[in-house]
């Protein structure tokens, strides 16, 4: 199985997935993390191009493809062997932040976008993808770090990246799960769960299913 989480910077990704991966953990199942970008060696160079701050021009063209780059080689290094063995993948972004950054951010063709996407990563695409939708003025409110190249844009940017995010299910249907970030963590998990629960194959790591670990092992 393979899950990404997306969303607007600060909407809660890392702590959802952290979550995820002890939970399917305590199930037995092995489980695989990424970023994207970066993941790799090559992946960890882009990533930085990318992301420092940098007095070099980086157009939005040249953005998407170099996340495209970094993405191609995440899942041929990482993803697509990790499936392969049968482990679950699950992901911190994936093609799905270039429609909505480059896209509806940046102004870029969401559909084109798709498109080079479905190239860069020969067609493989997370099983569920999970939107963590939050307004633009409270996920920046709880960017307490310093912020880098792409986070450093302002309000009006942010909305648009939203308005991207929330037009996903259209692009990929019964692909995207959005949930309101605004709940508590624990309720946030809760529908992870639930919307994994649905698929074929994951009865196992049902909420309802017992685990094959003792209590005290439990994360």
């Amino acid at each position: 199985m393979f899950f990404a989480f997306d969303g607007i910077d600060g909407a809660g990704k890392s702590t959802q997935i952290e979550r995820l991966v002890g939970y399917l953990r305590s199930r037995d199942r092995s489980v695989v993390v990424c970023r994207d970008p970066g993941g790799t060696a090559l992946g960890e160079q882009v990533r930085k191009l990318l992301l420092d701050h940098s007095d070099m021009e980086i157009g939005v063209r040249a953005e998407t493809l170099l996340y495209m780059a970094s993405r191609a080689q995440l899942v041929s290094e990482v993803i697509e062997p990790a499936l392969r063995r049968g482990d679950t993948v699950i992901s911190d972004r994936f093609i799905s932040a270039n429609v909505a950054y480059q896209g509806f951010g940046g102004g870029m063709e969401a559909d084109r976008i798709v498109s080079i996407g479905q190239w860069a990563t020969a067609g493989i695409m997370p099983d569920l993808l999970f939107v963590l939708d939050l307004d633009a003025p409270a996920a920046a409110a709880r960017l307490l770090r310093e912020k880098d190249r792409i986070e450093s844009r302002g309000l009006e940017y942010f909305e648009r990246v939203r308005d991207g995010f929330l037009r996903l299910p259209d692009l990929w249907p019964g692909r995207v799960v959005v949930i309101d970030a605004r709940l508590s963590a624990d309720e946030v998990h809760d529908r992870v769960l639930q919307a994994i629960a649905e698929l074929p194959g994951t009865s196992d790591v049902s909420p309802t299913a017992p685990s094959n670990r003792g209590a005290g092992e439990q994360r």
